[in-house]
């Protein structure tokens, strides 16, 4: 059964594209119509591309990965922060700083050292100011991803021709890109294309309400498995206390009747 539905995605709006004089002709493949000078997405390939990433993203949650979600435009914010923080997934709404996949690491690093290390309080009172509104500016951009010990496994963007430096990074460093792409974007650069309106905020949602499930259900799976292993590593133990148990009950008995007998034994001798 398809996470989402034709009609779902029709009353949201995820079938209206760009002008068509906007298009990108490697959209071809997703548009079904043109009416009134505006491209019309096939929203029966988006239910297919959408359960195909879904199942990508499920395994990915179950395996424990992270997943960076990335939409830096005004009507998608907050819809992809309380998402991804639905399935404790890190996200970037602010301005996407160039090079933050790999320099992000060597930042915090460098300033959570100064912190620690006494190097923070031997500085001037300026310095300090400055260096406190520098690292609050770092955490208004990247305070998201703070936990982010390490590169994510793959990346889910909104709108892929505003954030096109993120995507680019991505495919430098091999990470597979999940995209929302409407009919002005190129998807050559996407590995999971979704093809679907990325500018209304109800189509946002929708999009991103059926891969945050697919996670969700990931996610349960991984703890319910790590439940199951955490018990079958238990009961060999809780079996062999048992049988130790039984063992020393035992051994206890034997002695006990070896002294009665012994006692007993004693005592008719000195009768006789």
């Amino acid at each position: 059964m398809s996470r989402v539905n034709f009609d779902q995605l029709l009353e949201a709006g995820v079938h209206f594209g760009h002008l068509k004089r906007k298009w990108n002709p490697a959209m071809a493949p997703y548009i079904f119509m043109e009416r009134n000078g505006i491209h019309i997405i096939d929203l029966y390939k988006t239910v297919a591309k959408v359960d195909e990433a879904a199942e990508v993203m499920k395994n990915l949650a179950k395996q424990g990965k992270k997943v960076l979600f990335v939409a830096t435009k005004k009507q998608a914010k907050q819809v992809v922060a309380d998402k991804a923080a639905s399935v404790g997934m890190p996200y970037v709404i602010e301005r996407w700083p160039g090079g933050m996949l790999t320099n992000f690491p060597t930042i915090r690093k460098a300033i959570d050292k100064m912190t620690k290390d006494g190097t923070f309080d031997n500085l001037s009172k300026r310095e300090k100011l400055q260096i406190t509104r520098q690292r609050a500016k770092l955490e208004k951009t990247l305070g998201s991803i703070v936990d982010l010990t390490r590169l994510p496994s793959a990346l889910f963007v909104v709108d892929v021709m505003k954030e096109h430096i993120a995507v680019r990074e991505a495919n430098r460093l091999g990470i597979p890109v999940f995209g929302m792409v409407d009919t002005n974007s190129n998807p050559n650069n996407i590995d999971y294309v979704i093809p679907a309106n990325d500018d209304a905020t109800k189509s946002v949602e929708v999009i991103l309400g059926a891969i945050c499930e697919a996670m969700n259900e990931g996610l349960q799976e991984r703890k319910a498995e790590k439940i199951d292993a955490e018990a079958a590593e238990e009961a060999p133990k809780r079996e062999r206390k048992a049988k130790a148990a039984v063992k020393k009950e035992r051994t206890k008995k034997e002695d006990d009747d070896a002294l009665n007998a012994n006692v007993a034994g004693k005592f008719a001798k000195d009768e006789e």
